[in-house]
């Protein structure tokens, strides 16, 4: 460990090398005449140049690392750019997922696609698989009592950007974290979701009210539809 980041959590090493190597290309782009913010897990806000008119750069360069330090292939790159300060002003997601090798790109109103294919969830109703994140045990037994006889099977892959993304691929129905996130876990994948046709929701706030620094926490949860997305946030809101 290298102490705490700017977003709370202890900083792995693995965390700080990942980060100096997207700050790396940060800093080739604003040598290109770029500004920008940047905010990172680890740096916090970082200003590049006058900051670009409110061009926000949220990343995290390795959602859940954890995994990654334990040698689980389900971690990712979340990267998202914002022209304003919430999740409402996200203009693009970027997720690659190291174990699979895949990337999910999605640009506001064009859609959202996995290695250049659309992404389209399919209608109707149903949970047969949900992720859960933050998954520690007493948070899973509450969430896991709220969905019985509701949803068949539960996964944790321990990635909030991956699970988002997985929603937005049908691989998941719907996902919901047990505790509250940050903007560097969701911004990208959160859009990837929704231009794939899911709902997504942070606690009880609508997007625009939602912020992209690393200050706000809230819950997120998403769904293929509204009625299975109310399913999930009531799992939320038994958890302890």
């Amino acid at each position: 460990y290298e102490g705490v980041g700017k977003g709370g959590d202890r900083t792995l090493v693995i965390d700080r090398l990942c980060e100096d190597a997207v700050f790396g290309e940060l800093e080739r782009l604003h040598a290109g005449g770029h500004d920008f913010v940047a905010v990172s897990e680890e740096r916090g806000e970082v200003v590049f140049g006058q900051g670009g008119d409110s061009l926000r750069v949220v990343v995290d360069p390795i959602d859940g690392s954890l995994n990654a330090r334990r040698m689980i292939p389900s971690h990712s790159l979340s990267f998202a750019v914002a022209g304003g300060d919430s999740m409402a002003d996200v203009e693009l997601g970027y997720v690659f997922e190291f174990g699979a090798g895949e990337e999910f790109i999605a640009v506001r109103g064009e859609g959202a696609t996995l290695d250049g294919q659309a992404l389209r969830v399919p209608a109707g109703d149903g949970l047969e698989i949900v992720a859960v994140e933050a998954t520690k045990p007493d948070r899973v037994v509450s969430v896991a009592g709220s969905l019985s006889g509701r949803a068949y099977r539960i996964r944790t892959p321990g990635s909030i950007a991956i699970s988002l993304c997985y929603v937005a691929a049908a691989r998941f129905d719907g996902m919901l974290s047990t505790r509250q996130c940050r903007s560097v876990d969701a911004a990208a994948g959160q859009l990837v979701a929704r231009e794939a046709g899911a709902v997504v929701a942070f606690g009880a706030t609508g997007l625009a009210a939602t912020p992209l620094d690393l200050s706000g926490r809230y819950d997120v949860a998403a769904a293929r539809t509204e009625g299975d997305l109310e399913v999930l946030r009531e799992a939320q809101e038994a958890v302890e």
